[in-house]
Order: C-alpha cells, then structure tokens, then sequence
C-alpha cells in the first residue's frame, strides 16, 4: 500500500514517520487520512457544511432579530384595515357617487343604496354606470352604510362603516369627520 504525505508529498514505505515531516499521512487506494502517529487508524475524510454551532447561531440571531421587529408590527393590521376603509369611503366610493350624481342630477336615495351604483336604478334617468366594479365591502367584510340626504351632511349623503366592531359608536369610519 502507498502512502503519501500530504504536507510534503513525500512517499513513505512504513508505518514510522517522525513528526518533522507530516501532519496526516494520505491512503491513496481508501481515501482517507491516516494517522501520523498511528497510521492504522483512519480518519473519516472532514464533510463540507455547517456545525451545529453555525446553525444555532443562526437560529439565534434570527430569533433576536424576529424579536425586536414582530413588536413594531403588531397593531398595525389593523391600522390597515382602517386606513383601506377611509380610502374606500373618501375617495373610491365618493368618486362613484359623484359620477352617478353627474349623470343623473341627484345622489342615489337611501332605499337605493350604494347598490345603485353597480346596477341601474328605476329612478336613474341617465344612468351610465356600473360605477363601481364590484359591491362594496369594508375591511371587516360588512357592507357600507349610506344615506341620502344625510344626518350629518344634509347636503349630500352620509357614508360610514360600522369598524370593527360592527356597532355604531366611537370607532366608526365616516365621510363626515
């Protein structure tokens, strides 16, 4: 069997080799490194990869990091949720009412409703619609309230949602504040 010493790629015959001119000895026909001072014993060639301490470590900072952001997200959903439904309520479904006002001089009645706005009304004499793609639904997945002329705004119509709760009260969503 030949042997090779991997510092120096000196070839050797026996099993003694001093220290001063190898480290591992090579077994050329197993693979596998030998023993300098006991080149019976092999050793299992090192795998590529990570440790188990690699990995915890990661594992570690990845909990650290995850603890310092989850903190700063929760809550804020919800916050989505009523930020979506002003957007609905100020902008998307004001615009559609508008139009249809446009169109046909006078805003849907409360009897109507904002159904008015996706599908032709008797009362409607120009209709040009649907205004609206699909029936509106705030972020808690109720329908919209509406109604025309409205309590707080006499003018034209009140539009809110119900929030999260589905009561009227303090958290409720309105065009008129």
């Amino acid at each position: 069997m030949k042997k090779m010493d991997i510092d120096y790629g000196l070839q050797t015959n026996g099993h003694k080799l001093t220290s001063g001119n190898a480290r591992f000895v090579f077994d050329q026909e197993r693979q596998l490194p030998r023993s300098p001072l006991n080149p019976a014993v092999c050793y299992p060639m090192p795998e590529k990869g990570f440790t188990l301490i690699e990995l915890m470590l990661v594992v570690i900072i990845i909990g650290a990091l995850s603890a310092m952001v989850l903190p700063r997200m929760v809550g804020r959903s919800e916050q989505a949720r009523v930020s979506a439904t002003r957007a609905d309520i100020k902008a998307n479904i004001a615009t559609a009412l508008k139009l249809y006002e446009l169109d046909n001089g006078v805003f849907p009645t409360t009897d109507e409703g904002l159904e008015a706005l996706l599908s032709k009304p008797s009362s409607a004499l120009n209709w040009n619609g649907p205004y609206l793609e699909s029936k509106p639904i705030d972020s808690w997945g109720r329908q919209y309230q509406y109604k025309s002329p409205g309590t707080h705004r006499a003018q034209d119509y009140d539009l809110f949602s119900l929030g999260k709760d589905g009561k009227e009260g303090n958290d409720d969503i309105t065009n008129w504040e």
